[in-house]
């Protein structure tokens, strides 16, 4: 989502990734018309899951790899992943005119501003700190088209594997687009 340029990396796609999302997630709050809503969440949704996805697949592994301590921060960060799915899935079960709906989306928004707080305060720095910048612009690269493949859907009882993902995530993206188009849902 950030205007790329060859040396665009891998954090400011994630942060342009979390202002887009927290941006939608406002503009839910500040609309009244169910129809808007409900478009404007599905959106944020698929957002959300594909930014996930490839943080998952191609962002972890690297802070795995070169960030000390990244095993435990990595693990905190599928936590709150797992915790997003589940509220994303609540999000989509409910209609939008139900006066629930407007309280899933404060606890998304709420997750989301912590997420994104705890990877811009400490994490993203880490991977600048410990990745050379011509890596973090090849992750950039990984990220986007794993954005592109991935599911548009929050699939919370899947396992959150690199390993499945790369496996299986591309075939329930195309699931996920498909049952889009059919059902004339933009994602």
């Amino acid at each position: 989502m950030a205007h790329q340029t060859t040396t665009t990396d891998v954090v400011d796609e994630l942060i342009a990734d979390h202002r887009e999302a927290l941006f939608l997630l406002d503009r839910i709050a500040a609309t009244t018309d169910p129809a808007e809503k409900r478009d404007l969440a599905d959106t944020v949704i698929a957002e959300v899951v594909r930014h996930a996805i490839a943080e998952e697949m191609y962002v972890y592994p690297a802070m795995r790899e070169h960030v000390p301590g990244g095993d435990e921060e990595v693990e905190h960060d599928i936590e709150e992943h797992k915790e997003l799915e589940e509220t994303m899935k609540q999000l989509e079960g409910v209609d939008a005119a139900d006066p629930r709906f407007d309280e899933v989306v404060r606890t998304m928004t709420e997750q989301l501003r912590h997420h994104a707080r705890d990877e811009e305060a400490d994490q993203f720095p880490k991977l600048r700190e410990h990745i050379p910048h011509e890596e973090l612009v090849r992750l950039r690269e990984k990220v986007e088209t794993a954005k592109q493949v991935a599911p548009t859907r929050p699939h919370p009882s899947a396992p959150n594997s690199e390993l499945f993902h790369k496996l299986v995530g591309p075939g329930v993206g195309l699931v996920d687009r498909l049952r889009d188009r059919l059902t004339h849902r933009a994602g």
